[in-house]
């Protein structure tokens, strides 16, 4: 680190003599520090133990006058704010990421993948002099990476002259025999590449690693750029930041114009889907940049041809913009176990069908032991020298580099040369200083034995940037000004066909605590990187000005048939949770107290409760013990596992939701998330507490109703009505009509319908009792409850609403005509053929047949026989169109899937 730190040793701190001032904010950022040998971003300089400032130094005049002319611009405007005032807007900016639902997973966190994206309130700057620098030398290192992947899939010259070593490429696990001699679509291999970036207490920037698989950031750095700009507009809007649109913009029309098709390509997005860690800025880039959002299973190749399975049938897709790691894009020549990509898509590569950025077999760029090697690279491609250095790297599969590394092993870091990979050795990096001499001996020893797994690179203290640390369970203003390390990730993407653009900014991550560790996976932050210019501000966007009325009739929003299958689950999970929701309130309520519910109520109870799963068939039945029932609905009430009960359901619903996430409404998202959390949480707390009573029970489930319809009302009104919100619809009409029809035919069975207990409890669950007492008073006539709950046209929880509705919604779905009816339609009953009188008819009366029930003989039956053979007839038709519509629109069945040319 000495090297670093000795053109500091004479550097004093300036300050001047003035009048003492009340503590504020700019007095408070004038006590943040960076620790001893890491540059203070705020004031350019580093500190070294020798640089404390001596016990008697006066007070500034003016907080801020120490700092650089940068920062001091961006706290300007906010100097006379207090300390409180920064605790409110950092307790704004959580909220809103919450709000957003901007989420980034946590692989380790076992109790919900998902937590809220970690983004700190001062953004990092730059000087237009430090991001002319970093331009210009992220320029220079794209275009040699980009030079050496089309060396080493095409003549490998530099294997050849000994510039690589082979050990590093076709040992490499990354490098992909499969795609050696192909001339990807358009000539070009790369098209976005990521630079980690650290400034050492020398004041350059240091490259410190390189992503071209598939790189991370593109989309949280937008998230991060609009939230900050946003709480400091008034600074933002004066000093001159440069924006971020036109450079995304240059991206689309480049991968648009070297593709197959030419400017009208369809692109898509291929994530790995919504259990990868970043899957949330997957779903906002692609919402942002226009693509279709895609996971493999959403794709297939035939006849080396690219498509896109959805409602409509199969779509040619032309480009992707991947987010797979390349081991996992094509199971049949890649990893097998795969489920992630595409069989045969590497095929259809090869035959120049379909553009990928970045082209499979990049991941060799991305080993550390690489950097060491770069400089002569370049002067050999190039015959320049990297503007932009790198930190000292020794790969030790070179003896010369593997001796000099192991006398340096205290002062460096230890990487593995095959990070991530299954073949080698992978461990996370190990700071030599850090160890202790037994420790350094054993990693000594590792080293030696195998040499060419390990990598050593040179430490640096990274540069150091203020940080809002809140308070841990105490008032928001009790949080401190904290300086911690900060890492810079600056983008380079493809500019035409040989061009590369540097991203203005980037996406700065900084460390959880006082080591420089700045990994999201272990607890960092992000900030938003403001890269100032001396231009003229570039005000681009990406929203097309020029739509003609033609163009937009042309515009039809896809539906993948992976989206249509979790929006149709949606709408079931949706409907299924307020079925037992309300199934759950109306057991618990006549349950409750020795004297309600008369013995047929009790068992018709019983038997929905077990037929929903709110219960397990071994529990004792409400009849034989009704508080063992009770309880044990009470606890299954949360149940992950046996019986799914509400927390199932909702938690499943929240799983569809998520898949879904681009389609949702930020309000539509919010509610659902909220109203799962919620739910879990009061109970868990009533558990804890021993107060988990059915009166508590009981309100919880009430709340929770409220807050489905709240989802109920979003799901009405705030989604368009395409064919993916129609199959959203079809799926809760298919579990409303099975749910209904089996309740009603169970009551007959039952006879509970014959007490007045059991009159009311099913209006109720039909969630009909206000209509009903308002249009029938305190009647208890068969007729009227058969009228209202299954023959009533306006009705919308009546059977022949229901019916009704589904026939219509599965015709739209298949194109047919106004007033017609599809194949799939007609196996729902009419429900225009049921009669009133003949529904009603009791046991042994002689009845006249039921028209499409024209093969019933005229015949003495059981109660209410007739009105038993719809209900009957409508829960096994809800069955057999659900398993029609998986088949016809979901998994394609029937469907050839070639994925290499036929013969």
């Amino acid at each position: 680190m000495k090297q670093f730190q000795s053109q500091f040793q004479s550097q004093k701190p300036t300050v001047s003599t003035g009048l003492t001032v009340a503590p504020s904010l700019a007095q408070r950022v004038a006590e943040v520090r960076a620790g001893d040998g890491h540059f203070d971003e705020l004031r350019g300089m580093a500190f070294t133990a020798d640089l404390d400032l001596p016990q008697n130094t006066p007070v500034l005049a003016t907080p801020l006058q120490d700092l650089t002319s940068e920062w001091a611009d961006f706290f300007a405007p906010l100097q006379n704010e207090s300390i409180d005032d920064l605790a409110q807007r950092s307790a704004q900016l959580a909220r809103q990421v919450r709000d957003n639902g901007i989420t980034y997973n946590v692989y380790a966190d076992q109790d919900g993948p998902q937590r809220p994206w970690s983004m700190d309130l001062f953004p990092l700057i730059l000087s237009s002099a430090d991001w002319q620098h970093i331009e210009a030398g992220v320029l220079q290192r794209a275009r040699l990476l980009e030079r050496i992947m089309a060396d080493i899939y095409g003549p490998q010259t530099l294997l050849a002259r000994g510039l690589l070593p082979p050990a590093l490429v076709q040992g490499h696990p990354g490098y992909l025999r499969a795609m050696h001699g192909v001339q990807p679509v358009g000539g070009r291999y790369l098209h976005i590449a990521a630079f980690d970036l650290a400034r050492g207490p020398d004041a350059n920037w240091w490259l410190v690693g390189q992503r071209t698989q598939a790189p991370s950031g593109l989309g949280y750095l937008l998230e991060n750029r609009l939230a900050i700009s946003a709480q400091f507009e008034t600074a933002f809007d004066h000093m001159n930041v440069q924006r971020l649109a036109s450079t995304y913009r240059a991206l689309m029309d480049s991968l648009r114009s070297i593709s197959p098709l030419g400017p009208d390509a369809h692109l898509a997005l291929l994530t790995p889907g919504p259990y990868n860690e970043t899957y949330f800025e997957h779903a906002y880039l692609a919402r942002y940049l226009g693509l279709t959002l895609v996971e493999g299973s959403d794709l297939l190749v035939r006849d080396e041809h690219l498509y896109l399975k959805t409602l409509k049938g199969l779509v040619p897709v032309h480009g992707l913009l991947k987010r797979v790691d390349d081991p996992y894009m094509d199971p049949l020549e890649l990893r097998a176990d795969s489920t992630l990509g595409v069989p045969g898509l590497l095929q259809a590569i090869r035959a120049g069908h379909v553009l990928v950025a970045n082209t499979p077999g990049s991941a060799f760029l991305e080993s550390p032991a690489l950097l060491g090697f770069l400089p002569a690279l370049s002067n050999y491609l190039f015959e320049q020298e990297l503007s932009l250095p790198a930190l000292p790297t020794w790969w030790c599969g070179e003896r010369s580099a593997m001796l000099e590394a192991l006398a340096k092993l205290a002062d460096c870091a230890i990487k593995p040369t095959y990070p991530d990979s299954e073949q080698h050795r992978s461990f996370d990096a190990v700071l030599g200083a850090r160890q202790d001499s037994h420790t350094l001996d054993q990693w000594a020893g590792r080293i030696v034995r195998n040499p060419q797994e390990y990598t050593v690179q040179a430490y640096m203290p990274y540069s150091q940037l203020p940080v809002w640390q809140p308070a841990q369970g105490g008032p928001a203003s009790a949080g401190t000004l904290q300086a911690r390390s900060v890492v810079l990730r600056v983008f380079a993407v493809s500019d035409g066909a040989q061009g590369w653009r540097v991203l203005p900014g980037g996406l700065a991550r900084v460390a959880s605590g006082l080591e420089d560790v700045t990994s999201m996976q272990r607890g960092g932050s992000s900030v938003d990187v403001w890269a100032k210019t001396q231009a003229d501000v570039d005000h681009t966007t990406l929203l097309q000005p020029h739509l003609t009325p033609e163009s937009l009739l042309q515009r039809q929003r896809m539906v993948t048939s992976r989206a249509a299958e979790n929006l149709f689950w949606l709408g079931r999970y949706t409907e299924r949770t307020e079925n037992t929701l309300r199934l759950a309130r109306l057991t618990l309520d006549y349950l409750h107290g020795q004297e309600r519910g008369y013995v047929p109520l009790r068992s018709w109870l019983g038997q929905l409760a077990v037929q929903n799963t709110l219960v397990l068939p071994s529990v004792p039945t409400p009849i034989q013990a009704p508080r063992v029932f009770e309880r044990a609905l009470i606890d299954s009430l949360t149940s992950a596992r046996h019986a799914t009960s509400v927390g199932y359901c909702l938690r499943a619903l929240k799983l569809a939701a998520a898949s879904v996430r681009e389609r949702l409404s930020q309000e539509h998202w919010r509610i659902i998330t909220r109203t799962e959390e919620s739910l879990f949480a009061r109970f868990d707390d009533c558990r804890q507490r021993g107060d988990c009573t059915t009166q508590n029970a009981l309100q919880i489930l009430k709340d929770t109703s409220d807050q489905m319809a709240a989802i109920t009302g979003a799901q009405t009104d705030r989604m368009t009505r395409d064919d993916g919100w129609r199959l959203l619809s079809i799926g809760r009409h298919i579990e409303r009509l099975t749910f209904l029809s089996n309740a009603l035919s169970r009551a007959l069975d039952c006879q509970s319908l014959e007490t007045d207990d059991g009159f009311d409890a099913m209006i109720e669950l039909f969630d009909n009792a206000i209509t009903f007492h308002a249009q029938f008073q305190q009647s208890r006539d068969m007729a009227a409850l058969i009228e209202l709950l299954v023959l009533d046209r306006d009705n919308p929880r009546s059977i022949y609403w229901v019916a009704k509705t589904l026939r219509g919604r599965l015709a739209k779905l298949a194109g047919s005509e106004p007033n017609q009816l599809s194949e799939l339609s007609l196996q729902v009953p009419n429900p225009d053929n049921w009669n009133l009188a003949q529904l009603c008819e009791r046991a042994y009366d002689l009845i006249n047949p039921l028209p499409m029930r024209s093969e019933i003989a005229t015949a003495q039956l059981p109660s209410y026989q007739l009105l038993q053979n719809v209900l009957q007839e409508c829960s096994a038709a809800a069955h057999t169109v659900s398993e029609t519509i998986s088949a016809t629109y979901f998994t394609h069945a029937g469907m050839t899937n070639l994925s290499v040319r036929a013969s």
